[in-house]
């Protein structure tokens, strides 16, 4: 779709070219929700991928996947790392095609923060932490886990100016087991759920649940729980208000199959 109002495009080269942030103003990647609808508020897009990030960082702490990485090229990452077999199927759970993959980006699909966005499942399920450059300047600059940096349906802690550097998977969160779920209304509808579980090395159990919550939860135990505990912490911690509601499930049916999803996943990595 056409931007009628936007009448400018910046091509920042460095940090210092990047300008104040605005309501006027929106930092653009990949675009490809930003072109998908209107945007009459805008009349400035600021493209980050003129900044020339290094799309993947492997180094002795982990993975560092810059903001402006492509879909495809996480996707397509070959590693030995076991968890990094997530890294197609959270892909797929977009339900994009494959030119959507060559263009959408991670940092996009993650401060967007739609409760199907399939980066945001992955990267709160392996640890993953945001590095942010803030508007105010380096000294200001911050660090904070994914499921905190997301805090409701299209809402994050980003202030206006700030921008979305990289996300950091640190090396024990790529080490790990891991099993997958993805449910939907249709076989070819947007995801209701995605739950995602894992084991460390150290033998810690990490169950993370999305599409079906208005935001991340992530939940964590020192072994593989039972069952019954496994049911208490969920209850505990997703609360009636956090199951989300909209055309694609309704809030008890989201609840019921991400419940059901986790136990099976607990048996899966038993």
């Amino acid at each position: 779709m056409d931007l009628g109002t936007v009448d400018r495009v910046l091509l920042p080269r460095s940090r210092a070219d990047l300008p104040p942030g605005s309501a006027d103003a929106a930092v653009v990647a990949g675009g490809t929700w930003l072109f998908s609808e209107k945007q009459d508020h805008l009349t400035t897009l600021i493209d980050i991928t003129a900044l020339g990030w290094e799309p993947l960082i492997v180094d002795e702490n982990g993975l560092g996947i810059a903001a402006t990485c492509t879909i495809e090229t996480l996707a397509r990452f070959e590693s030995a790392f076991p968890a990094t077999t997530l890294f197609p199927r959270c892909a797929a759970a977009l339900l994009a095609s494959f030119k959507i993959w060559k263009t959408a980006t991670v940092g996009g699909n993650v401060a967007l923060a739609l409760p199907a966005g399939a980066m945001i499942s992955l990267t709160a399920a392996l640890d993953g932490v945001a590095e942010v450059w803030s508007a105010h300047g380096p000294e200001h600059d911050y660090r904070l886990p994914i499921d905190q940096l997301v805090v409701g349906p299209q809402t994050t802690v980003l202030r206006p100016g700030d921008v979305l550097r990289s996300i950091d998977v640190p090396r024990h969160a790529l080490q790990s087991r891991t099993a997958m779920r993805t449910l939907s209304l249709s076989p070819l509808g947007r995801s209701a759920a995605v739950v995602i579980g894992r084991v460390d090395p150290d033998g810690t159990f990490v169950l993370t649940v999305t599409a079906s919550t208005v935001r991340p939860f992530v939940l964590r135990f020192s072994a593989v729980p039972t069952a019954h505990e496994l049911d208490d912490a969920l209850a505990d911690t997703i609360g009636p208000q956090h199951w989300y509601d909209d055309p694609h499930g309704a809030p008890d049916w989201r609840r019921h199959i991400s419940c059901a999803a986790a136990q099976s996943i607990r048996e899966e990595l038993s």
